[in-house]
């Protein structure tokens, strides 16, 4: 029953389980089903989006939606989170009973339930975010009608306001108050206009809240139609009042303008009545402008008075009207009617005053052109009358142009002149009111002008004379200079210090000579120009006198000259000898050294080494021989010439032949003996060689006991003994010779004769040995020879290698060298086992044997032992030559960096200057120390190298005498710059001393200054501190003494050691004595004062004072006190030392007493009492101070002993107070208390460590003590005492130290971690706080604060880092607490992160805060802002003018770019934070989102604004830019046309000036004409926007710019045509000038050509000719040009037509008779040509025929057939040419076209007429200058020109080929018979001649000298190139001789360059004379033609040229040959 009910209870406890889970299931499904539905219910309605249209009805649903999210929807989460817990319980038990779990159907899942919640929370975020955006759409509704209907009531009442003011006509009663009005209605225009936007703004915030569909639409639109209404309504009343308004300033316009040109009548009345007409041209001019003015003034007032006139009818007419009328219409017509009365009275006055000012201008232009040409020929004449002549050439050559540019000028001027004069004529001639004066005014400027022509003429006389004599004087001054400056150089005493400098002196002066001999002309030049000057100059014994010193001074230095040339070469020569000596002694003093050092050697080779070096010594011996031989020759040639030092040059001669001599017997005694010693060693060498030989032959002859004795054993042998006989032989001679020689070698050298005999024996006594006895050992002494061969070879090569003589130049190979040298005895050392065992075979081969071979091999063994110890020897000298050389190259490369160290000390040394200041001195010292601390460091290099350089050199360096010389120099160098250095550093010390001295001695001047002025006070007068005055002056007294000790000690230091500084020093002394001296002079004076004021009372002050005094120092004195302590012996001590000092001061005063004893003396007071009280004193005194010196030393004593047990006890003390912190066990229980350990333990150490010092010292002190005073028994006891507890105590702190580290590791990490604990706990503490920022700044300072400490909190992170680090290593090294310590860094690591996750939270909680704040401050400050922009933008202000309203605009502008572009920026800001806000879910969204609106809608308002004052502003600055446009550019246009000049100008430069500033001034006025266009258009489009008056005055301004500028373009114009025509004037006078001028010039140069001498020049005149017509002919073109401009000028009727008339009709005659000059010159040229073609084919006739004379002359006729046939052919051939000239003659007899013409002339016109030819030949004139070579002149048989004339038995040469031809009977008749054949010769020789002239007026082109031989024959003078050519009679260039009929001779005594001169001058006759001759002499014979006198008298013109070259002589013979032969045929 029990387990039946046990089961029961079971099965009922699983169904009660299973039911209560049934029931859970059943709540789960009810619940969850519940759950859905409602959350797809709130879905549904979520979802909704219809929402209220109001603002109250969406905020209610936002708060319906609110407490659905915190009311209803929390316990559907809970019930959410509810089910999820049943469900897990249910299937927790289901699964507890074993049951099926339990999972919900499909639907019902706690998935689905997720699901669905979280379409529920997507519909509740989509249903936040609708409401809130209808939210701030219903917001910005709600901002926007408000907005609406405040500014419709702003609207409203605007319109309202402005239509009660145009609705009132206060309008005034004169232009000014109508103008403002208008003005005012203007702004009110523009204001209104403005307002339209405005308006419209209303219109479109009522449509925008009509689109977005407002709830109150209605209202909105009934309060829109009423403002539109209100706002047309006002626009009809606006236009109404303009319309009233235009009219009312319309008629006062027309008054006011009515009263100005009244008022401007009435001046122009008053201006034209005045009597002023001008009292100067000038003032006439401008009067006369002024008129002009005027007169355009009142034409132009005439229009303004019209247009007045018909405006104000129109207004009388209105007037009449019912409309308005703003005035009578009666009052208007007398106003007009008086205005039109006053302009005719005007215009009357005009006119007349006009004529009586033209009137007056010309009357004053004249007079002032009389008087501009007066002053400028007044001031001309004081130009002209001046002296002045010119300083110098320049000022000569200055005013000689000057006065050229004068004389232009005056040219120019006169033209002006008549002019001027010619209308004073015209103007009498009229009947001027003034002619009389005019007339007078002219002949007086006609009288000025011919007295300053009188003056210029005799200024330019004035002026040449001066020029000639400056130009005299300058070139006689560069003479003068030049010449001193050649003295200078020339009498230069210096011949030079060596060869090269006297070689460099001898090329200067060869230089110099040079130019001396050039500078010849130059004087010769200069007296030509002395001769030129005038008489009276030239003859001035100024001018002579300057010649003859010239001449003088340059003889002296051509002289001197010389004398200096002789001077160097002696010099040179004497410079050269001494050199070559002192070589030569060189040299031998060198070679002797050597020859002196030089031991003739015992070694062959050494011997063959110096006798090598001896044969290199010959050529150099005769090298010196032949320099020994020039000087020598050079010491003669010195001695010859008598050279000054001839002694000195005798010497040097005679001791450098004895110093050859003597080398030269030393060089012949040192080769004897090297060949004696030589001749030993061949001699040991050829019985070597002759032994060698003996054992060849010896072993030839062994060799032999092999072969056997069969028939090959016999030829063999005989095959080998063949030439053994003749060898025997050989050797026998041989040792015959070495038997002589060794007696003579042993007679010669006694010492070595048993040597020498020796060795012969030993060759004698060698016989030949038997052969070898075995050949067992053949092959391994084949070997053994081979390698013995071979290791001799080697042993060969390395001996030559190691004998080489290569020495190193640079370290580098020195180095290389050495290298190689250590590589051979590597090489040495390889083959030192080879030797030995080559050493060992050889003994063992050769050990026993006596045969020769082996005997032989024994002896190569032993040259082979000596070559290998040779070897080694060889390599240690070569070693020991080659570590000389490498230390030498070490040593010259450490001389070069001493020598540079050197060579900088001695820039620094001699580049070191003193300085001037004592900071500056110090300096100096301070860098010379540094300088030669660098020098000492330097030094040790330098003496390294000294060093190193005696040490070579002692140890016998191949170089030592080289290394010597450079350790000298170096040593010496560095010894010099030391000394200089120290020397320096002296001199810069004693520099510092001067200049401290100067420094002290001004600061002891300013001492003395001050302390003059104590001496100086003299205040003593009270009687009761006169004592003190006594005692402080005394004081005084005393400093001044020991001053003056210091003034004395440093006078006698700086003089007495420093005496060049004596001057300075003495100065500055003088100056401090004289001071120092009235310093003391009034000291004394005031200490006499003071003294004398009360002497005898402080004689007893003093003395009581004293005696006071001592008293109480004899008490302290006697006080047997001499301290208990330390303390109280230090107290006494300074007392002590305080009665000394007061025993010092009251010494003095003793001493002082002696002096007031003696005042009071003089004065009569009782001596004997006060020199006893004195004396008084003064004893007791003198026994005080030994008692007190006393006391002082047991005051001293005593503080040393007490001091000693004060220290000793004071360290025992402080000891035992330390031994306790060294012996503690206390080791801290946390790290702080470890580390105070620490560190007390570690101080307690230093202070052991500072005391040792003081227990050493104690120690010491306590040793002296105990040998000074040893009762003392307890010291040693207290100092063993003390030494114990000093080692104790080191001890015990060491352990401490140890233990206290060990601690400090394990306290460390728990301070961190609880450190770290404790910060990361407050930080929590911080970040959980749940304070709210209550303001920006607040909230500012909060967010920086959590900055600050969320930085903190990262940084942290690596200290909690670091803390982990430490724990683990702790634990590591097994620390008993780590168990501990991983817990606690645990729990570090979880703090830090949470407070990481707090830090965070935090930052976003104040970001938003502040944020909040931070759009809070932005809104507020930017409504602000633009509360203030609305105040500025909402100003009326239009402006008065065009700058007011520019400078409103301007600033307008400026602040509308700013409020643009600063709002716009803030307000885009704003509205960027207020979205961030908004949509970042902010809890004060709603507010944010109020803010935002207000701001925008402010901010629209205020740019509403802005746009309508710009508009405003706009407008008025277009309107007033106008009005000030059109006054500027009407100020500008009449400015310019007054300064258009009337003026034309005088000439073409003037003209071309005015036409290019009226080209400027054209210029200048198109930017003006821009102006005027841009005034147009703007008054066009100024004249659209405004009507009424405003457009009226806009078109009246335009009208008067306009006017004005069409006045000054006409004006423009006519000046600039009338310039045209002037320049066109001057431009045609210029060119009618130019060719007037060239026509002048080619009529001269056709006049003034040279007469024609030949066919050439005929031609070369003819082509010229040519030329002048084609140049003729290039300027038709510039004569066409010229008239056709004069025609148009004439056509356009210029009005200097008259005078362009003129012009044209002077050109043009004057062209023609310049091309009728040249046709005439061209026929004359003509007529010449012919003439000298004749003349020339007559010469080629004649010569011809003189050619052929000797052949027919000739008696030959041949000895045989073939010379008959010869002789005939040859006369055929004379014959045929004869006949071709039979031809040539006929030609010539027919009479060319000037003879015919000559005729003709004679015929018809007589002989009184001439031809054209025989004017132009009338004459000719030639000069020859002759120049006598010799003084005298002989007669006939003496000489003549220096050739001695020939006798009458010489045969003469023919004077000329024409002249001396004896033509045969058959001789054509033309040519001159025997009979004119010329009379002998009467004189002959050489001359000098030159050829002066060529023409009467013209000078020969080639004025050369030629030398020439001349001959006399008769009346005929022929030349010659030499007797020889005078014997041939081939004249001088083919001359003929010259005829001496009329000629004239005379000396010329002006030419100075030559000397026997004379000149001679020939006319020959005229061309025609010979033409008449020659036809009169026609008819006596029928061959005669005129050729026959031609030849005589024709030639004349060709005689008297001459080349300049013979290049060119020959060119002109060949072209005078083709010339001759033209007119004949050449045959070939």
């Amino acid at each position: 029953m029990k387990a039946l009910k046990v089961e029961g209870k079971r099965i009922g406890k699983v169904l009660d389980n299973a039911l209560e889970s049934q029931k859970l299931i059943d709540k789960y499904e009810s619940l969850s089903s519940d759950l859905l539905e409602w959350i797809e219910q709130t879905i549904i309605i979520l979802n909704n989006r219809k929402f209220a249209n109001s603002l109250t009805g969406v905020q209610q649903q936002l708060q319906a939606f609110n407490s659905y999210r915190t009311v209803e929807k929390p316990p559907k989460f809970t019930e959410k989170g509810n089910l999820e817990v049943l469900l897990f319980t249910i299937q927790s038990r289901m699964r507890a009973n074993n049951q099926k779990v339990y999972t919900p159907r499909e639907g019902k899942l706690i998935s689905d339930i997720n699901k669905a919640w979280e379409r529920l929370e997507k519909a509740e975020h989509e249903r936040e975010l609708a409401l809130r955006t209808e939210l701030i759409r219903q917001e910005k509704l709600e901002q926007l009608a408000r907005r609406f209907d405040r500014k419709a009531a702003m609207r409203e009442t605007w319109l309202s306001e402005n239509q009660r003011l145009v609705s009132q006509d206060n309008f005034g009663v004169d232009l000014q108050a109508v103008e403002a009005a208008t003005k005012k209605h203007e702004a009110i225009e523009t204001d209104i206009a403005a307002y339209e936007e405005r308006v419209q703004a209303v219109v479109s915030v009522a449509r925008e809240l009509e689109a977005e569909s407002y709830h109150d639409i209605k209202r909105v639109t009934a309060r829109k139609d009423n403002v539109l209404r209100l706002w047309e309504y006002l626009l009809e009343l606006l236009k109404a009042r303009r319309q009233r308004l235009e009219l009312t300033l319309g008629l006062q316009h027309v008054f006011q303008e009515m009263l100005h040109i009244m008022d401007w009548m009435d001046e122009m009345k008053m201006l034209l009545l005045s009597q002023d007409y001008g009292k100067h041209l000038l003032g006439v001019e401008d009067l006369l402008q002024k008129h002009s003015l005027v007169e355009a003034d009142i034409s132009i007032q005439s229009d303004r008075v019209k247009a007045v006139n018909s405006t104000a009818h129109k207004f009388s007419i209105t007037g009449d009207g019912e409309g308005y009328k703003p005035c009578d219409p009666q009052v208007i017509q007398d106003r007009v009617a008086h205005m039109e009365f006053c302009y005719q009275e005007l215009s009357q006055l005009a006119g007349e005053r006009r004529c009586r000012l033209e009137e007056s201008r010309r009357l004053w232009r004249f007079f002032w052109e009389m008087a501009e040409e007066e002053g400028w020929i007044r001031e001309k004449e004081q130009i002209l009358s001046s002296s002045e002549r010119g300083k110098d050439l320049t000022g000569a050559l200055r005013l000689l142009r000057q006065h050229r540019a004068l004389e232009d000028e005056m040219a120019g001027r006169w033209a002006h002149l008549q002019q001027g004069l010619a209308e004073g004529h015209r103007m009498v001639d009229e009947g001027h009111f003034a002619a009389a004066k005019i007339g007078e005014r002219a002949e007086d400027l006609r009288a000025q002008w011919a007295a300053l022509q009188a003056l210029a003429a005799e200024r330019r006389r004035r002026l040449d004379e001066a020029l000639a004599m400056h130009q005299f004087q300058t070139d006689a001054d560069d003479v003068d200079a030049w010449t001193l400056d050649a003295l200078r150089i020339v009498s230069s005493g210096e011949t030079g210090h060596d060869e090269f400098s006297t070689l460099a002196l001898v090329r200067k002066h060869k230089d110099a000579a040079a130019e001396v001999d050039g500078y010849r002309p130059v004087v010769d030049a200069l007296h030509e120009a002395a001769a030129a000057l005038p008489t009276e100059e030239a003859g001035s014994d100024e001018v002579r006198g300057r010649l003859a010193g010239m001449e003088e001074r340059y003889r002296e230095v051509v002289e001197l000259t010389r004398l200096r040339k002789q001077a160097l070469q002696d010099a040179l020569a004497l410079y050269k000898m001494v050199s070559e000596a002192e070589a030569c002694e060189a040299w031998i003093q060198e070679k002797e050294q050597w020859l002196v050092s030089m031991e003739i050697p015992e070694r062959l080779e050494d011997l063959e080494v110096v006798q090598h070096r001896f044969e290199s010594l010959e050529p150099e011996m005769n090298s010196q021989a032949s320099r020994v031989a020039v000087v020598n020759q050079i010491a003669r040639q010195l001695i010859h010439n008598g050279h000054p030092g001839e002694k000195d040059i005798k010497a040097q001669q005679d001791q450098l032949n004895n110093r050859w001599s003597q080398f030269r017997d030393l060089v012949d005694q040192k080769k004897e003996s090297l060949n004696s010693a030589l001749g030993v060693q061949n001699y040991h060498l050829d019985c070597n060689e002759t032994k060698s030989w003996i054992r060849e032959k010896t072993k030839v002859i062994e060799s032999t006991q092999e072969l056997g004795n069969d028939l090959a054993g016999v030829m063999a042998l005989q095959r080998k003994l063949t030439g053994m006989e003749r060898d025997l032989a050989a050797i026998e001679d041989k040792l015959a010779g070495l038997g002589k020689e060794a007696e003579l070698l042993a007679e010669q050298h006694p010492e070595q004769a048993g040597a020498i005999r020796g060795r012969l024996v030993e060759i004698s006594s060698e016989t030949l040995k038997t052969r070898e006895e075995s050949l067992g050992e053949a092959s391994k002494l084949q070997q053994f020879l081979r390698e013995l061969d071979d290791f001799q070879s080697w042993l060969s090569r390395t001996q030559t290698a190691i004998a080489s003589e290569d020495m190193p130049n640079t370290l580098g190979e020195a180095e290389k060298l050495l290298a190689q040298h250590e590589g051979i005895k590597n090489e040495i050392r390889n083959y030192e086992e080879d030797y030995q065992k080559m050493r060992d075979m050889g003994e063992m081969v050769t050990q026993g044997q006596t045969d020769a071979q082996y005997m032989f091999l024994r002896q190569r063994l032993q040259a082979l032992d000596t070559g290998w110890n040779e070897l080694h020897k060889m390599w240690e000298n070569r070693q020991n030559l080659l570590s000389q050389s490498h230390s030498y190259q070490l040593f010259l490369r450490d001389t070069k960096q001493a020598e540079a160290f050197l060579n900088n000390q001695e820039y620094v040394l001699a580049h070191t200057e003193m300085p001037s200041t004592l900071q500056a001195a110090e300096a100096s010292i301070k860098r010379q120390e540094d300088f030669m601390t660098t020098m000492d460091a330097n030094e040790e290099k330098i003496v390294g190298v000294v060093e190193a350089g005696r040490r070579l050199a002692s140890d016998g360096n191949i170089n030592a005498e080289r290394i010597q010389e450079r350790v000298a120099s170096i040593d010496e160098r560095h010894k010099k710059n030391r000394e200089a250095a120290v020397d320096l550093l002296m001199r810069l010390k004693d520099n510092r001393d001067l200049q401290k001295f100067l420094q002290d001695g001004q600061e002891l001047s300013l001492w003395v200054n001050e302390k003059m002025l104590t001496a100086q006070d003299l205040t003593y007068d009270e009687a009761r501190n006169l004592h003190s005055k006594w005692l402080k002056h005394q004081a005084f007294m005393a400093e001044l003494q020991a001053n003056k000790e210091w003034l004395e000690k440093i006078e006698k230091l700086l003089v007495s050691e420093k005496p060049e500084t004596e001057a300075v020093v003495q100065e500055q002394l003088g100056t401090l004595q004289t001071m120092w001296a009235e310093l003391e002079s009034t000291t004394q004076t005031k200490a006499q004062c003071l003294f004398d004021a009360n002497k005898a009372e402080l004689f007893t002050q003093s003395c009581t004072d004293l005696d006071k005094w001592m008293g109480g120092l004899e008490g302290q004195i006697q006080s047997d006190d001499y301290g208990k302590d330390l303390t109280s012996v230090n107290i006494l001590l300074k007392k002590q030392q305080m009665l000394e000092s007061q025993v010092e001061v009251r010494q003095r005063e003793v001493l002082e007493l002696q002096t007031q004893v003696t005042a009071l003396g003089q004065e009569g007071n009782d001596m004997v009492e006060v020199d006893g009280r004195r004396q008084l004193v003064a004893k007791k005194f003198q026994d005080l101070l030994d008692p007190l010196r006393k006391r002082k030393d047991f005051l001293v004593a005593s503080r040393e002993v007490h001091q000693f047990n004060r220290d000793m006890e004071d360290e025992i003390l402080w000891m035992e107070e330390r031994m306790p912190l060294a012996t503690s066990t206390d080791h801290g229980h946390n790290l702080q208390t470890v580390q105070l350990l620490i560190k007390k333990n570690q101080t307690l150490q230093k202070e052991l460590q500072g005391h040792q010092p003081r227990i050493d010292d104690i120690m010491e002190r306590s040793r002296s003590l105990l040998q000074e005073e040893s009762s003392e028994g307890g010291v040693p006891q207290r100092l063993k005492e003390l030494q114990e507890l000093w080692r104790l105590l080191l001890e015990e702190v060491g352990r401490r130290d140890d233990r206290l580290g060990h601690a400090h590791q394990a306290q460390q990490y728990y301070f961190d971690a609880a450190e770290a604990e404790a910060w990361m706990s407050e930080q929590e503490l911080y970040m959980m706080s749940e304070e709210k920022a209550k303001d920006e700044q607040s909230s500012v300072a909060m967010v920086k604060k959590h900055q600050i400490v969320e930085q903190a909190v990262e940084d942290y992170a690596d200290t909690v880092h670091l803390l982990s680090q430490t724990s683990r290593g702790l634990v590591a090294q097994g620390h008993p607490e780590s168990e501990r310590m991983g817990m606690r860094q645990s729990q570090v690591d979880k703090l830090y992160a949470g407070l990481k996750d707090l830090s965070e939270e935090r930052r976003g909680k104040l970001d938003e805060r502040f944020r909040l704040f931070q759009l809070n401050r932005e809104v507020d400050d930017l409504e602000q802002w633009v509360a203030e922009r609305e105040v500025v933008a909402g100003s009326h202000e239009l402006g008065q003018d065009y700058e007011h309203v520019t400078m409103l605009q301007e600033r307008f502008r400026e602040f509308a770019r700013d409020t643009g572009t600063i709002g716009q920026e803030r307000v885009d800001a704003v509205n960027r934070q207020a979205d961030e806000l908004i949509n970042g879910g902010h809890g004060d969204a709603a507010t944010v989102a109020e803010w935002k609106d207000g701001l925008n809608e402010a901010w629209a308002d205020l740019l509403e604004l802005i746009d309508t004052r710009t508009q405003i502003l706009a407008a008025s600055f277009e309107l007033h830019k106008f009005y000030h446009d059109a006054k500027e550019i009407l100020g500008r246009i009449l400015d310019k046309h007054k300064k258009l000049p009337e003026e034309l100008g005088r000439d073409q430069n003037t003209v071309e000036t005015l036409q290019r500033m009226h080209s400027t001034f054209q210029h200048d006025i198109q930017a003006l004409g821009t102006q005027v266009r841009q005034l147009q258009e703007d008054a066009v489009r100024l004249q659209s926007a405004y009507a009424g008056d405003k457009a009226d005055d806009i078109q009246r301004r335009e009208g008067e710019v306009l006017e004005a500028w069409s006045s000054l373009l006409e004006a423009c114009d006519g000046r600039r045509l009338r310039l045209l025509d002037t320049g066109d004037k001057f431009r045609f006078f210029s060119l009618v000038r130019d060719l007037l001028l060239w026509m002048e010039g080619v009529i001269r140069l056709i006049e003034n050509q040279e007469n024609p001498k030949d066919v050439s020049s005929v031609e070369l005149l003819m082509n010229n000719h040519q030329g002048i017509k084609a140049e003729i002919d290039a300027r038709n073109d510039s004569f066409t040009s010229c008239i056709e401009l004069g025609k148009a000028l004439l056509a356009r009727k210029h009005y200097a037509s008259e005078e362009i008339k003129e012009k044209l009709l002077q050109l043009t005659d004057k062209r023609k008779d310049m091309i009728d000059k040249w046709e005439d010159r061209w026929e004359w040229l003509r007529l010449i040509l012919e003439v000298h073609q004749f003349s020339r084919d007559a010469g080629v006739a004649e010569a011809w025929l003189l050619g052929q004379e000797p052949y027919l002359s000739g008696r030959e006729v041949g000895e045989s057939v073939d010379d008959v046939e010869k002789l005939i052919k040859r006369h055929e051939a004379f014959e045929k040419s004869a006949a071709t000239w039979e031809e040539r003659f006929s030609a010539l007899e027919r009479l060319t076209t000037v003879v015919v013409g000559s005729k003709e002339t004679a015929g018809g016109r007589g002989e009184a007429e001439e031809t054209p030819y025989s004017r132009a030949c009338r004459g000719r004139t030639t000069t020859e200058v002759g120049h006598l070579e010799q003084h005298d002149a002989v007669d006939a048989g003496s000489l003549v020109n220096g050739v001695a004339e020939r006798s009458s038995k010489e045969p003469s040469p023919t004077p000329s080929p024409t002249s001396g031809r004896r033509p045969k009977g058959s001789q054509s008749s033309t040519l001159p018979s025997r009979n004119q054949e010329a009379s002998t010769n009467q004189m002959e020789g050489f001359l000098h001649r030159k050829h002066e002239w060529e023409a009467p007026n013209k000078k020969a082109s080639n004025r050369s000298w030629h030398n020439v031989y001349c001959v006399i024959n008769g009346q005929e003078l022929a030349f010659y190139k030499d007797s020889k050519m005078a014997a041939q009679g081939a004249s001088y260039h083919n001359q003929v001789p010259v005829s001496l009929q009329e000629a004239v001779c005379d000396i010329a005594s002006e030419y100075k360059k030559k000397k026997h001169v004379f000149k001679l001058r020939s006319w020959i006759q005229a061309i025609m004379t010979a033409g008449s001759a020659a036809h009169s002499e026609a008819p006596s014979s029928t061959q005669s033609t005129p050729v026959s006198v031609r030849a005589h008298t024709l030639p004349a013109s060709v005689t008297m040229t001459t080349e300049s070259s013979p290049g060119k002589r020959e060119k002109d013979k060949e072209k005078d040959k083709e010339k001759r032969f033209s007119l004949f045929s050449k045959k070939k």
